[in-house]
């Protein structure tokens, strides 16, 4: 039986009189890539700082096993400090120095940016530094990833060629994955599983298994099922197609 890093049992939310989660339950395995989509303000994340231990439920219970990292939708680097610094944030833990510098070394050359370890934030691209952000959080022997709208802040072409970039570095460092996003065809793309919430308190609507290997086209048959499948569930569908009649 596979490992369960991270677990949800029966877990309930109350933020006041406002019921976020009701007696929610979901396991995510080793190694899986989950995307979570839903309404906006259903509580997705809430659940991810449930995961990450950020947050404590009202009732039930959250297991967290391993070392977890989050990435969020809003510049987390330290503009005072180099991108190799930055990434050195999550090398704190690493203890001999020769390594620290090994570790630096292959992070730069996973996130191509070479040359750039002397630069600071406000000298990177959008692009550029979402890329140091999986880095530092990619650092040690981080076990599993939080990923809270992480490109949800730049254009498209360039969110397209950061989630080739994030399923490249997965390949070389694989991790246990989820991500929250409001963005289907991203959460289809990227993800082993999809699982769809409804309003608030939320619970799960559907869970969609692709089974592509990643990183995947946008324009790939499983890609674009999945993105009908949960437009329909979310009832979106007919929004979509007079879009796209719209557009031509």
């Amino acid at each position: 039986m596979k490992d369960k890093p991270l677990s949800l049992e029966s877990v309930s939310r109350t933020f006041g009189a406002t019921e976020v989660l009701r007696d929610f339950s979901l396991n995510i395995v080793l190694g899986e890539f989950v995307a979570i989509v839903g309404p906006s303000g259903c509580g997705k994340t809430t659940l991810l700082h449930l995961l990450a231990g950020f947050d404590k439920p009202s009732s039930g219970r959250v297991i967290i096993k391993g070392r977890v990292r989050m990435v969020y939708q809003q510049d987390g680097l330290f503009p005072w400090r180099t991108v190799a610094e930055n990434i050195q944030m999550g090398l704190r833990h690493v203890r001999d120095k020769t390594e620290r510098e090994r570790e630096l070394k292959e992070l730069l050359a996973l996130i191509r940016l070479e040359g750039f370890e002397d630069n600071y934030p406000h000298q990177l691209s959008g692009g550029m530094k979402q890329r140091v952000e999986l880095a530092r959080a990619l650092a040690g022997d981080t076990d599993t990833l939080l990923l809270d709208e992480p490109f949800s802040a730049l254009d498209y072409l360039t969110r397209l060629r950061l989630r080739r970039e994030l399923a490249r570095m997965l390949k070389e460092r694989p991790r246990t994955v989820v991500l929250v996003t409001h963005d289907i065809e991203e959460a289809a793309q990227l993800a082993d599983r999809v699982i769809v919430l409804s309003d608030r308190p939320a619970r799960i609507r559907c869970e969609l298994q692709l089974a592509a290997e990643r990183p995947r086209d946008p324009t790939h048959p499983e890609v674009i099922d999945a993105m009908h499948q949960i437009l329909t569930v979310l009832g979106l569908e007919h929004d979509a197609r007079e879009s796209e009649v719209f557009s031509l």
